[in-house]
């Protein structure tokens, strides 16, 4: 049985917060998972270091560098807003037009012809990080919580605490969500790691 809903209905979840329009270029937080127009969240971003929805700090430094573009949401709203791609792009056609200057969807795409030259591209591309690496290792003080199969882990100095409890959560607790369970050193939460690598020991409690 076909269901209908009006898109009203819909609209706390396909709008921005910042803006209060329709999702363009839908870009999302990693850390909180709140989602805003690109534009938007990268203004907000220029001067702030917290997520708009929820005041999370989403990195003391690089906030920029915790975001992604949310492609699948952006795809939902395109889909569910009548005309909305169109209107998009006439807003931009004419945006470029007003200041003398070319729109980036109607200039010709370039292809790489050569297939040779474009796979050794590839195999020479360097994938990783070329950040501060660091190595963490995880051990279990609790017979009631069952032992990591690999107990260190190497990340990126930026990755931060919350990070770490989601990674703990996930693998310990079945569910991501739950990483507020892990409850300790909450003060350290956007902090990256290259900012407490001088403690020793961290102790990170895991509520049952």
């Amino acid at each position: 049985m076909e269901r209908r809903i009006k898109l009203k209905t819909l609209n706390e979840h396909i709008t921005c917060e910042i803006c209060r329009g329709y999702f363009i270029d839908a870009t999302t937080v990693t850390e909180c998972l709140h989602t805003f127009c690109k534009s938007c969240l990268v203004k907000h971003l220029e001067e702030n270091n917290t997520c708009p929805t929820c005041e999370n700090v989403i990195h003391q430094s690089h906030p920029l560098q915790y975001i992604s573009f949310d492609r699948t949401m952006q795809d939902i709203v395109y889909k569910l807003v009548p005309n909305l791609v169109e209107n998009e792009t006439e807003r931009e056609r004419e945006f470029y037009k007003s200041r003398n200057l070319p729109c980036p969807k109607d200039m010709p795409q370039v292809h790489d012809s050569d297939d040779k030259a474009t796979e050794q591209a590839h195999q020479e591309a360097d994938y990783h990080r070329q950040d501060e690496q660091v190595n963490v290792c995880l051990e279990c003080m609790s017979d009631k919580l069952r032992n990591l199969k690999r107990r260190f882990i190497r990340c990126s100095s930026q990755a931060t605490i919350t990070h770490l409890k989601k990674f703990l959560a996930k693998k310990v607790l079945n569910g991501i969500d739950r990483y507020k369970d892990v409850s300790k050193l909450m003060r350290y939460n956007g902090v990256p790691f290259q900012q407490v690598v001088y403690v020793p020991s961290l102790v990170l409690q895991i509520d049952i």
